[in-house]
């Protein structure tokens, strides 16, 4: 996720988000103003669709930005060889683990295949790969909750591992009960950041490689999650859903207690590595997701579904570009319905996102990577 509330809430089984409008059409309208003055999508060039079928999500960079990981329902083969546009399968229940060369395009299983997997991400060196898996809790995918009204997401009984790119040398990072999972890498390669509710709620944590020195980074009621790291891993931005009138808190403290969140209006945030200095960026009411800062370090990309949840209907989420202060709202994609999970390549020169521009099926979507034009 998403993403990585996919928020598996990583995903938050994010075709859920274009498919349920409860929480996403009740907003006010923004406050920003939004520059898409043009049709065309002008930050992207000779764009590229890398995944074809079923559902494929949050795809991140190597390090050195020559492989993927990313999560996927579709059943390749478990050697390099497996090409994304031949699958070796049917489609899996549940999403496993996998990573991809960027060039050649061959892709290799790398989790265990066992349970539900989300949230990949590569370690310095581009040896090892971490990812959230309840394969622990059992080999089978983690019952879906039944929908009541608005959508609500499961916790299931993540934690995270690292593992070799041949999905060998499994190392267990995290052990507590229930949701670990959304964890990334800061880019200087000495910290993770993660999502767990190992104290209670659902809150931000930062450890070391090897899941020592655990810190805890977020106290507010309510969901913390999706982070990652600015290019000088100095800040740290996320994704929040703080409830604040009385019953408010009282439902969503009920549905923890349940394994269960219901996503409503998300914000995005800033702060510094230790947790400190929060700061609000977005102010939109609209659900806004899967931030990731610019190569500048001063502005950040993300998902919202900001113009079109208050139209009726099916609400499409598509990729923003805003300053860190909040100011100078823009958007970047014109197609599809959904798009979301963007990443920039460690030169700052590609972008990589998910979407479901030419579908061929209901709920799918899939990889795409584009060169950048600031």
């Amino acid at each position: 996720m998403q993403r990585r509330k996919t928020v598996g809430i990583s995903l938050w089984a994010f075709h859920a988000l274009i498919s349920i409008s409860s929480f996403a059409l009740a907003a006010d309208q923004p406050k920003e103003s939004v520059v898409s003055a043009s049709s065309t999508e002008r930050h992207l060039t000779n764009i590229r669709q890398l995944t074809f079928g079923r559902q494929n999500a949050e795809a991140y960079f190597s390090f050195n930005g020559t492989k993927l990981i990313f999560q996927s329902t579709n059943n390749w083969m478990k050697d390099s060889s497996a090409s994304p546009r031949k699958p070796a399968g049917s489609g899996l229940g549940c999403y496993q683990m996998y990573v991809m060369d960027v060039e050649s395009e061959t892709v290799r299983l790398v989790s265990t295949g066992k349970g539900a997997t989300t949230c990949g991400y590569f370690f310095p060196g581009d040896s090892r790969v971490l990812y959230s898996s309840t394969h622990a809790a059992g080999p089978e995918c983690p019952p879906k909750p039944k929908r009541d009204g608005a959508y609500r997401w499961a916790l299931d009984d993540y934690d995270i591992y690292s593992a070799n790119l041949d999905g060998q040398y499994i190392q267990r990072l995290t052990a507590s009960p229930g949701y670990d999972a959304e964890a990334t890498i800061s880019p200087d390669g000495k910290a993770v950041v993660w999502t767990s509710v190992k104290d209670g709620d659902l809150d931000l944590y930062t450890m070391n490689l090897d899941g020592s020195n655990v810190r805890r980074l977020t106290n507010d009621i309510g969901y913390d999650g999706g982070a990652f790291f600015s290019p000088d891993s100095k800040k740290i931005v996320y994704r929040s859903a703080h409830p604040t009138d009385p019953s408010e808190v009282a439902k969503y403290k009920e549905l923890l207690a349940q394994r269960l969140v219901e996503p409503g209006q998300l914000e995005i945030f800033v702060m510094n590595a230790d947790g400190s200095g929060k700061k609000q960026v977005t102010t939109t009411g609209a659900s806004n997701f899967s931030p990731y800062f610019h190569p500048d370090g001063t502005r950040i990309i993300f998902s919202s579904n900001i113009e079109t949840r208050g139209e009726g209907g099916r609400p499409s989420f598509h990729l923003y570009l805003v300053r860190d202060d909040g100011t100078g709202l823009e958007r970047l994609t014109m197609e599809g319905h959904f798009n979301s999970f963007p990443m920039f390549s460690p030169d700052g020169k590609r972008l990589v996102w998910v979407s479901d521009r030419n579908a061929k099926e209901p709920g799918e979507f899939n990889v795409f990577l584009a060169d950048w034009v600031p």
